[in-house]
Parts: structure tokens; sequence; C-alpha cells
């Protein structure tokens, strides 16, 4: 399960997995347009048309999901956004930015979020199946070059030789009896080989024999057998949509709808062709399908097709076809049109706060309570830094309200966040929207002299499946004002911001370099990307003085001893370069932020 919980916590495999979803009816959609036109083009145009759009219809299912998965990419994960940090001239102001220093990132999982790692498992071992047995193929067709196979009486290869200057291959071709194909076949792209069978030569006509020798050339011609290659790819990687195997079995037809055309066109006969062609009533062999390039294709439907006889269009695709199809646009409505059952409070109630004070946001088994404005119970509940909220009317900050909601015990401190959001919507009528723009963010990289970083050790953070407490306090127990009392230790995998006389400390146990990137975002209001490529995970106990820079802190209370001595410490950039051997760097890249579209004052309760 420590597996599963890794996948999940990876933004990669949310937006392969959704990607992998929206693939299921973008994929009809894409076959039903391929469908109307290649009814449109009927019979009239030739099979290298039909051949052409077949090719490219698969084109565009394959770049389906890797376009869903690079658009995705902007908004994969709730970066730090930066927005203008304005300027507050109260205490009280600072401190409900400070309340929120030690709050750790809260995304809101539906159970659809949960259901992606094991999608992207389920599709990673489909997809290895599919690839094992594609590489199979491929390892038996190189074999079969080698093994059971001789060269060809000197007469037919000049004749194959003379036929593929006629065809225009550049490249040469050996001719190969062989004792394990049945039908001549084609194997290699550089450097090819066509292999016949044993008694073929000698037991069938001449002309016969240089028709089908004719067919295979073209192949060669056409270089089938890597497109081929790159078909079976495809197969294998969409292998859960039965419309990509349905264009595919349609590339195969007409694929040898081509050749052949080719090969009565050299011959001249038309009907010679034809006959050549009724010798291989033994079915091809299918092991090799994944390899070989002339393969597929109905045997009575080229004949027909050839003597210019009327035969239906494989268009329309098979009863088991249409349910498949339909089974996986049902599947992809069904996981993304219902919407996602958002939990609510049993009950609640919202006043305005008599009091302006030191504002909190507190979770507990059961409860939400609070005392804090609109701006602060949205960074709770969607999990936003303050720097990642735009738009709205001043009252969001300067307004305080008392909440006090009920529900049920086993409720999450997840699922409570999202009971705050369904709260916020459902009482101040709160209607928000994410966008992504280019903003200066912070680079946190290694300084040149190296990195100082201490490795973890016991003690130094509370392991949550030990001490569960944790999970359950409060902002406000989390971060007493400066200096009245001792903090606790963070959780095991987090840093908190302490606020202390001689200045601020992050301070943090077992921690990735990602969670300290997102706790000095916190603290100078900005975005910081890391981009060190430390992997491992290590403590982290830093000590600085707020200054301008760190926006979101304040300074040192009136009274304390940095404040009445006029004593200074280390700049957060110094501290982190001195202390830690890291660097920030000024630069710009994209974020991500929360813009208010529309709220109002809460309705009575």
């Amino acid at each position: 399960m420590k597996a599963i919980q890794f996948l999940s916590e990876q933004a990669w495999v949310s937006r392969l997995g959704w990607a992998l979803v929206h693939f299921l009816w973008q994929g009809v959609v894409i076959a039903a347009f391929y469908a109307a036109a290649r009814r449109w083009l009927g019979t009239s145009r030739g099979p290298q048309a039909r051949y052409l759009l077949s090719c490219v219809a698969l084109v565009v299912l394959v770049a389906a999901p890797v376009v869903n998965f690079v658009l995705d990419g902007s908004s994969d994960s709730l970066p730090s956004g930066s927005i203008a940090t304005p300027e507050f001239s109260s205490p009280a102001a600072r401190l409900e930015l400070v309340s929120l220093v030690s709050l750790p990132s809260f995304t809101g999982h539906t159970w659809r979020d949960e259901v992606m790692p094991w999608l992207v498992i389920a599709w990673f071992a489909g997809a290895i199946a599919f690839w094992l047995r594609m590489l199979g193929g491929w390892v038996v067709a190189a074999r079969m070059r080698s093994v059971l196979v001789r060269p060809a009486p000197a007469e037919w290869q000049r004749t194959l030789d003379a036929l593929a200057s006629r065809i225009r291959v550049s490249r040469p071709v050996q001719l190969l009896v062989s004792a394990l194909v049945q039908v001549p076949t084609v194997i290699g792209w550089l450097r090819p080989v066509v292999l016949v069978p044993i008694g073929a030569l000698a037991g069938l006509p001449a002309e016969h024999i240089e028709a089908l020798l004719s067919h295979e050339l073209a192949h060669i011609r056409r270089h089938d057998y890597l497109v081929n290659a790159l078909q079976s790819v495809a197969e294998a990687l969409l292998f859960y949509h039965p419309a990509v195997w349905w264009i595919s079995k349609h590339v195969r037809d007409e694929r040898e709808h081509c050749c052949d055309d080719i090969a009565a066109a050299i011959g001249g006969n038309v009907l010679t062709y034809i006959r050549a062609l009724a010798e291989l009533e033994s079915a091809r062999p299918a092991r090799f399908r994944a390899a070989m390039a002339a393969t597929g294709g109905s045997l009575a439907r080229r004949i027909a097709r050839l003597s210019a006889q009327s035969y239906p269009d494989s268009v329309a695709p098979s009863a088991p076809g249409i349910g498949a199809a339909l089974l996986a646009g049902v599947t992809a409505f069904a996981v993304l049109a219902q919407p996602a059952a958002r939990p609510t409070f049993e009950a609640a109630i919202v006043k305005p706060s008599l009091e302006l004070g030191f504002m909190r946001v507190r979770p507990s088994p059961g409860r939400l309570t609070a005392t804090a404005s609109v701006r602060l119970l949205m960074e709770n509940a969607y999990g936003v830094q303050p720097f990642q909220i735009a738009g709205g009317p001043d009252w969001i900050d300067s307004d305080q309200y008392e909440v006090e909601a009920k529900a049920d015990g086993a409720a999450s401190r997840d699922q409570l966040f999202l009971m705050l959001q369904s709260l916020l919507e459902d009482r101040f009528h709160l209607k928000v929207h994410r966008e992504t723009t280019e903003v200066p963010v912070f680079a946190l990289v290694a300084a040149r002299n190296g990195l100082k970083l201490a490795g973890p050790q016991d003690g130094s953070c509370i392991d949550p499946d030990r001490d569960p407490a944790p999970d359950w306090a409060g902002n406000g127990d989390r971060l007493p004002p400066p200096g009245q009392s001792q903090p606790r230790l963070a959780r095991c995998g987090s840093a908190n911001i302490i606020l202390q006389p001689s200045g601020a400390r992050i301070q943090g146990g077992k921690i990735t370099m990602a969670e300290f990137a997102r706790v000095l975002a916190m603290a100078l209001g900005r975005t910081v990307v890391d981009k060190t490529g430390f992997a491992k995970s290590f403590d982290v106990r830093l000590d600085f003085l707020p200054d301008e820079s760190t926006a979101a802190l304040p300074p040192p209370p009136p009274g304390s001893a940095s404040a009445s001595s006029g004593l200074s410490g280390p700049s957060v950039f110094s501290a982190i370069q001195e202390q830690l051997g890291l660097r920030l760097e000024s630069t710009r890249g994209p974020a991500e932020v929360l813009v208010v579209d529309h709220v109002e004052k809460p309705s009575e309760n």
C-alpha cells in the first residue's frame, strides 16, 4: 500500500490516469469522424487514399492522450502561485498570514483521484504484456532469417532483382527458401529478405511466383515493415480501446490492397494475380503478425476487389466492436460526467465575530471551528497560500467570522476542508476558478560550496502513525503568537515556521526539498521552485530575522530582544546559504492562482 500511496502523491500519475480516461470518449469521437470520412471516400477512391486516411486516424488516436497529458501539465498539482503581496498596517492583519505558515498543503481528493494509481498500474501491466508479445514476435521474425533457411536458386534471385528494379526498390533484397513459412513473407526493413515456402518455387507456375514476389516487393518499396512496427507500438500503448484495433485493422487491409494493385500492374494481367492469390487458401500464421508487414486482409475480399465485383465496405465495425466502443463511451461518461459528491457538514453556524483578534481554523474529530476572515477560510478550504488568492472585495480580508460546524466523527481532516468548500459556496455564495499565469518566482539551487543538509534523526519530528494528535492540531495550537509558548514539533515530512522573540526559525524532520520549498514560499510570499535535484530526506533548522523580503511574517514583537537592542540577524537569503548551502535565484515561471469570481456576506443561520 505504500507504493500506491507514493503513486497517489505523484502529479504525473494523476495526469496520466486522466489522459487515459479522457481517451475513452475521445477515441469514440475520433472513430466516428473517421467512419464518416471513410464512407465519404467510398470505393470510388483508390485504396491508397483510404490507407492514408486510416493512418492519419491512427496517428490522431495516439496523439490524443499525449495532448491530454501535456496540456494537463500546467495544472498537474497546485503550485504556489504568486501575486502582488499586499501591505499590512496592523499586527492583527500580519497575524492572519502568520496563522497559515505551518499549514500543510491540502488538496481535495475524490474517489476518482484515489482510483487513478490503480488505473495507471493496470494500464502499465496491460501495455507491458502487449509489448512483450510484440517483442516476442520481433525476436521470432528475426530468427526466421537464419533458422531453417537456404538461398533460393540463382535464377529466382535474378528474377527477384529484375522485379525489384521494375518496382523501383533501391535496396538489395535477398530471396530465401524457408521451412518455417507457409506463404511468401517479408522480414526486415533496412536489410529486407523475402522468405518463400519450401516447394513453392518448383510447385507453382512461374508467373504466379512472380506475381506473389511483386506483392512482397511492394511492401518493401512502401516501407510497410517499419509502418507495421510503429502500428504495433500504438496497439500496445492503447490496447484498451476498441477504436484503435478497428482502425488498425483497416490500415492492414488497405495496405494489402495497395500492394495488390502494384503487383497486378507489374504483371499486366489481373487474372494471373488473382489465380496466384487463390493458391494462398491456407490461412496465414497469426503468430507472426506483430512483426510481419504483409499480413492482414481477407483473401476473398481482395480477390473480389481485384475482379471488380461488389463487396461490402468494412466501415461499420462488427457487433462486438460496436458493443465495446459503446462500453468505452459509457465508462468515460460515468467517470467524467458524474459529479463528485462533495461532503457537507451536518450542521453549521456562521456569524460575524464581535472581536477582531488572532485568527485560526481548527479541524478536530467530528467538528471544525474557526475565527477567521473569508480569505483565511479559503486558504484552508482550497489548500492554497495567501498569495495564491486573487480578486474579491476588501471585506474578505477585514471582516472576521466565527464558524462552528459539526460533521460525522469518521470524517478525515481532508474531508473537513472539502466540507468547508461546500460551506463557503452555500453560505457565502463563493464562486472561484483557477488560472495559470507567468509570474516572478524563486528558484532554489545549491550554493557554490555545496549542500549542508543534516541527515534525518530520530526525535526530530512526530511520527503520525505513533502519535495521531498532530493530524488534528489546529493552526492556533501549532503556531502561538511569538514567544508565548513552546511550539510542538512538526509531523515527520513537514516543516513549521516558529516565531521567536529573537527572530524566526524553519524547523522540520525527515522532510523533502519540495516541502522545504513550500514552507519558504509561505514566508517569502512568492513561489519557490526546487531546482536542486536533491531527492533524499533531511532535517532542517534555519534561523533568520524577518524583514521586508519575508512579507508574510511579522517582524519581532515590540519589546523583544531584537526589537529593543536593534540587533540584526541574517536575512532568509543569507541564512539558507550559510546554514544549509542553498541559494535563492529570482526568475519567472508559471503559477496557479485561485481567482474570486463572486462572493457575498453570509446568509442567516
